[in-house]
């Protein structure tokens, strides 16, 4: 069996390609559903909350730290911190429970 690189960089781009583009072909007329157009609306922030969550838990070596610092983040957000805060805010919680939980082992 022979792995060819370039066969899987071409159907990788032609998947990519067409998941774009087969929307915009299909859907010509503006949308006016009302469900499937607040449907459309959160489909980018699900999308990355989903890509994010498990990264936030795993990243860290101590998952715990993960947990703190996104109720720390979700805490700050509502306060009205911005994002560069926020992930500031994020990495100082984390860096500091792993500080802690290394003088305790």
């Amino acid at each position: 069996m022979t792995h060819n690189i370039y066969l899987y960089i071409l159907v990788a781009a032609g998947v990519s390609f067409l998941i774009r583009v087969l929307p915009l072909t299909l859907i010509r007329k503006k949308i006016k559903n009302p469900f499937i157009r607040s449907f459309l609306y959160y489909v980018p922030y699900v999308t990355l909350a989903v890509m994010t969550f498990p990264a936030i838990i795993s990243a860290p070596r101590i998952p715990l730290a993960g947990i703190l610092a996104l109720a720390a983040g979700i805490a700050a957000a509502w306060k009205g911190m911005n994002m560069v805060g926020i992930a500031v805010l994020c990495c100082g919680v984390v860096f500091l429970v792993e500080i802690v939980a290394g003088f305790c082992i």
